[in-house]
């Protein structure tokens, strides 16, 4: 299970160096073969273990065509995913498309957020300022998320 966030930067190619952490993750698996693909809802992308990737493609498989917004989420996550093996030292490649659409430049941090079965990659930059935005919300009463997280045992 990935949990926690690690921050990285991209090396010249475009790779990114999966932490230590999510590497011992896909170790246990047993199999580095990864798929990486965008965020339906928001501009990061989302790396899945193979094994993850394909129980999501089952819930794809199901979702009906004559549905605007289900025919979008499958276009959208099935068309843009790479499949990727890391290589030695933990590396993944991510595509200049895939780049370009999360706002990930080379130069900048870019943050990576562990999310149980998969793990959401983000420009930092964005990530903060979604989250600064999300518990300005909360703290002014436009989003209630005392509903939901009462359901939770914390």
């Amino acid at each position: 299970m990935f949990r926690g966030s690690s921050r990285f930067t991209l090396d010249a190619k475009g790779r990114m160096v999966l932490p230590t952490r999510y590497r011992e993750v896909l170790r246990q698996q047993q199999d580095p073969a990864v798929v990486v693909t965008i965020h339906p809802l928001d501009r990061s992308l989302l790396l899945y273990p193979l094994r993850a990737w394909e129980a999501v493609e089952r819930k794809l498989a199901t979702l009906s065509d004559a549905d605007r917004n289900s025919r979008r989420t499958k276009q959208m996550m099935r068309g843009h995913a790479v499949d990727y093996q890391l290589d030695a030292q933990g590396r993944v490649l991510i595509p200049r498309t895939l780049r370009e659409y999360a706002g990930l430049s080379l130069k900048q941090s870019c943050l990576c957020s562990g999310q149980g079965e998969k793990l959401e990659i983000w420009d930092a930059s964005t990530w903060e300022q979604q989250r600064d935005e999300w518990l300005q919300q909360v703290e002014s009463g436009a989003a209630d998320a005392s509903e939901l997280l009462g359901t939770l045992s914390l």
